[in-house]
């Protein structure tokens, strides 16, 4: 038997992408959020990448900053997994990692600083806060 888990980036993407037109559809709320009451670094991300996948990047960008980051990553690695027939085609390299996760954590530490502390809502703080 063959396996398939080449096609799981494909899947994620394209369930992402119906989300956009079916909100409906499962899915899970932060549980960083729901113990602590303090969002995550990647909270509304999720939105903001199904926002992107949309082409929709005013508000993917007003939900976080990494949203058309990540929709564009979910997309190349989507097609890379499928060319070369591997969940995960592309060679690690710890730098360009540890760069994304320190602004990634940048972003947050902003936004967090921006909305609970001055009160601001999207674009700077978090969708909601303010």
């Amino acid at each position: 038997m063959q396996q398939a888990g080449w096609l799981l980036p494909a899947s994620l993407t394209g369930y992402l992408w119906l989300k956009g037109h079916q909100p409906g559809l499962p899915g899970w709320g932060c549980p960083f959020r729901a113990i602590t009451g303090v969002p995550c670094p990647g909270c509304f991300l999720t939105r903001a990448t199904i926002s992107a996948l949309h082409g929709d990047l005013t508000t993917s960008v007003s939900l976080h900053a990494f949203g058309p980051v990540m929709a564009a990553g979910l997309i190349a690695w989507s097609a890379m997994a499928i060319q070369r027939r591997r969940l995960w085609p592309f060679p690690w390299r710890l730098r360009p990692g540890l760069a994304l996760a320190t602004a990634v954590g940048g972003y947050w530490l902003l936004r967090l600083v921006l909305s609970q502390v001055f009160g601001l809502a999207a674009p700077w703080g978090f969708p909601g806060s303010g």
